[in-house]
C-alpha cells in the first residue's frame, strides 16, 4: 500500500499565513487572490497521495477575475451569493490541482 503524507512544518505554515494575511490588510483586500493562491501552493505541494505528489497552477491573476465576478454577484444578490463563494472557491482549487 502506498502512503499518503503532508510533508510540510509548521513554522512554514505560520510564516506563509503572515505574510498572506499582513500583504490582504496592507493592500485593502485587493491582493487577497495573491495571498491565497501563495498559501495554496504551499499546502498542495507539500501533499503527497498515494505516493504522488501533487502540484498547484493556479494564478493569482486567475484568481482575481474570479474575485471580481464572485464580489459582483454578491452585490447583485444582497449577500445570498456569499453562502457559495466557498464551495466556488475550493472548485477553483480543484481544478488548479494536478499530479505531477
Amino acid at each position: 500500500m502506498i502512503e499518503s503524507y503532508f510533508d510540510g512544518g509548521l513554522l512554514q505554515l505560520i510564516g506563509y499565513r503572515l505574510l498572506g494575511s499582513l500583504l490582504t490588510v496592507c493592500t485593502l483586500g485587493i491582493a487577497a487572490p495573491w495571498a491565497i493562491c501563495l498559501i495554496y501552493n504551499w499546502e498542495i505541494k507539500h501533499t503527497v497521495i498515494n505516493g504522488q505528489r501533487l502540484y498547484f497552477d493556479g494564478t493569482a491573476l486567475g484568481l482575481f477575475t474570479h474575485w471580481i465576478k464572485w464580489l459582483l454577484l454578491t452585490i447583485i444578490t444582497f449577500g445570498i451569493y456569499s453562502f457559495w463563494l466557498c464551495i466556488a472557491l475550493k472548485k477553483w482549487k480543484t481544478k488548479h490541482t494536478h499530479f505531477i
